[in-house]
């Protein structure tokens, strides 16, 4: 009862009816974990161990293909954490009971913040938890690109080149640690960031994106898919790139501006540009630019064991934290 307690007050301080009707529906909270592409083992037994000792309901559901699965399974659930599934209209007008979505990650453009806020559910992302995991693929990448995919032909190392990073939150921040780290020279930009932050890392301010793209071998992406943001990556920024440049997207394919893109490279076949989420366009790139791209088959920005653990088991607080104490830290939809 040390939880209940926590919540309401005491039945004799309120109408009875009304006390145990509450107390019987918070018994019965139940919270669904839908994942189309599945958490790693470890992070589903904890998401259930966090969510059975808070003394709600744990739900399941895995690899789901027919989109009719996620609204059925939706309707009787108070709690929901997602991956990269998308919680359209549909899914939340189906969602009779929710008052919660956490996103497992950082970015929530799968999740429809105006159908949520309609109805009064509070949507969070969990963010920094897959900073790591995004910011060693950062890596990955620029050494598959610069050793010419891991080709036999005599590649270039990153040591002493120049690394820009365009956004400079928690997984800017690792990236430019870990390009420090090998040897690059290393700028950002980021009008949003006070510019004690960038001396603390030891970083070069960079005052606009022009002069980003101007002085980066290697550009990382970092931007959310925004009104604001979306194609704003483009034809114009890419050709101010130095020669030889290396454009690595582990951000969201809605930033780059496809047709921009492909006439850049088609003008300068010296740009190369890998990518973690495939463009519409990607099949067309591969045969015209051959090695000069490069796409994941699935995006694996966050596809570690521990950054899967991480993200899991902070949804999971963040919902029972709210159910408990109303907390509402990480919440994106206001």
């Amino acid at each position: 009862m040390g939880l209940i307690r926590t919540i309401w007050p005491s039945p004799f301080e309120v109408d009875k009816t009304a006390y145990f009707e509450t107390l019987e529906n918070a018994l019965f909270m139940k919270i669904l974990v839908a994942t189309e592409k599945p958490f790693a083992k470890a992070a589903v037994d904890g998401i259930r161990k966090i969510v059975e000792d808070a003394g709600y309901e744990f739900a399941l559901l895995e690899k789901y293909t027919d989109k009719a699965d996620l609204l059925a399974a939706v309707k009787d659930v108070d709690g929901l954490i997602i991956r990269s599934d998308k919680v359209t209209a549909e899914v939340v007008d189906a969602a009779e009971k929710l008052k919660i979505v956490v996103r497992a990650g950082a970015g929530y453009d799968n999740v429809d913040l105006a159908a949520c806020t309609a109805k009064g559910i509070v949507v969070m992302n969990t963010p920094g938890q897959n900073s790591n995991a995004v910011a060693e693929l950062v890596v990955c990448m620029m050494i598959y690109m610069s050793r010419n995919q891991l080709t036999p032909e005599a590649g270039k190392e990153v040591s002493g080149k120049r690394l820009g990073i365009q956004a400079y939150g928690n997984v800017g921040r690792i990236v430019a640690r870990y390009g420090k780290g090998l040897g690059m020279k290393v700028a950002a930009y980021d009008p949003f960031v006070a510019p004690a932050v960038f001396e603390a890392d030891g970083v070069e301010m960079v005052d606009s994106l022009d002069k980003l793209y101007e002085t980066s071998d290697f550009l990382s992406l970092h931007i959310p898919a925004t009104d604001q943001t979306r194609k704003s990556i483009g034809y114009d920024l890419l050709t101010k790139m130095p020669k030889g440049a290396v454009l690595v997207n582990t951000a969201r394919k809605e930033v780059i501006d496809e047709e921009g893109l492909i006439k850049a490279m088609e003008e300068r076949p010296d740009l190369k540009y890998i990518t973690d989420i495939a463009a519409d366009s990607q099949a067309l790139m591969n045969e015209k630019f051959g090695k000069r791209v490069f796409a994941t088959s699935k995006k694996m920005g966050a596809q570690t064991a521990e950054a899967n653990i991480n993200a899991g088991l902070a949804a999971a607080n963040q919902i029972v934290d709210f159910f408990k104490t109303g907390n509402r830290k990480f919440q994106v939809n206001k």
